[in-house]
């Protein structure tokens, strides 16, 4: 039988449009290929990452440049209150080299994990009117804060020159294994937080107070025999630690070559410090995957919470 409608009356919603009376549509779901969509999406991802950058340094007089000043605004504090008001830095051999090489890689964590926690919340507008992967958030982060790391590679390796540093294969090998294990553990970690943020912003406040700890919980302001000298053999579980394993890379990579003999106190690197990084990314990967299975399971809950 046809319904008559009368002037002014709305019609009926389909059945199969999905929308809930007197409610706004929310955002189709995105496509669930998890990671693999987004580098499928590398466009989009390129577009996020230039966005992110564009809007960083908007209305800014010295723009690129703040990437170069804020770590060596870093590396100045540390230098002079570790090395020379509490002189750590005598036994430790171009001690500026090695602290720069530390905080290069502290920073890319940091703020790939701060940033990452709250990708999703401050890009809650693209959320609800785009279907996109939501994992594409974490990861545009993560992107921006690698974007950075090229300025402070730039500067260790002005530096490194002066003391005589030279490439080499293995110092590739270091770099590259340092970097990619704080892509896939950050990236990881901002993955989990970034979903927990959404039900509770909290998540954000936590995350800048766990990222404190985390100079002191790398070899930077001091070395690493000096965790062997105090802790012995249970200096291995330190090595447990994901961004402990990239400092020291790093730090294999830009500040070892720079001593003539590395057998000096205060220049000792762990045995077996490649074996043990390739185990530690293995390990890394295993997380990253693991975060992944964990954000599907609240990846649809997250555009009606945002």
């Amino acid at each position: 039988m046809a319904i008559r409608e009368t002037p002014g009356m709305r019609p009926a919603a389909l059945p199969d449009d999905g929308a809930e009376a007197g409610l706004p549509p929310l955002a189709d779901p995105a496509p669930r290929a998890g990671l693999l969509e987004v580098f499928r999406r590398r466009y989009l991802l390129k577009l996020l990452v230039r966005r992110e950058i564009s809007a960083r340094y908007s209305g800014s007089f010295l723009g690129l440049m703040w990437s170069y000043l804020n770590p060596l605004s870093q590396f100045a504090i540390y230098y002079f209150v570790i090395g020379k008001i509490f002189s750590l830095h005598e036994n430790t051999p171009n001690f500026a080299v090695h602290i720069f090489a530390a905080i290069i890689i502290v920073h890319f964590f940091t703020e790939t994990f701060n940033a990452g926690t709250r990708s999703i919340v401050r890009n809650k507008a693209i959320v609800k009117k785009m279907a996109v992967p939501l994992e594409m958030f974490p990861v545009a982060s993560m992107a921006v804060s690698l974007y950075h790391v090229g300025p402070q590679v730039v500067i260790i390796l002005i530096v490194g020159l002066c003391y005589g540093w030279v490439p080499t294969l293995p110092v590739l090998a270091a770099v590259l294994l340092s970097v990619g294990i704080i892509m896939t553990f950050g990236t990881a970690l901002a993955l989990l937080f970034s979903a927990a943020n959404v039900f509770f912003r909290d998540f954000s406040s936590v995350v800048s107070i766990l990222t404190n700890f985390v100079r002191f919980g790398v070899p930077m302001i001091y070395t690493y025999s000096m965790v062997g000298e105090r802790f012995g053999s249970a200096a291995d579980y330190y090595l447990l630690n994901p961004i402990a394993n990239a400092v020291l890379l790093m730090q294999r990579a830009f500040w070892i070559p720079t001593i003539d003999d590395a057998r000096i106190t205060g220049a000792e690197m762990p045995d077996h410090l490649f074996s043990r990084a390739v185990i530690v990314f293995g390990a890394c990967i295993v997380v990253l995957v693991l975060a992944q299975l964990v954000f599907r399971q609240f990846e649809k809950r997250i555009p009606e919470r945002i």
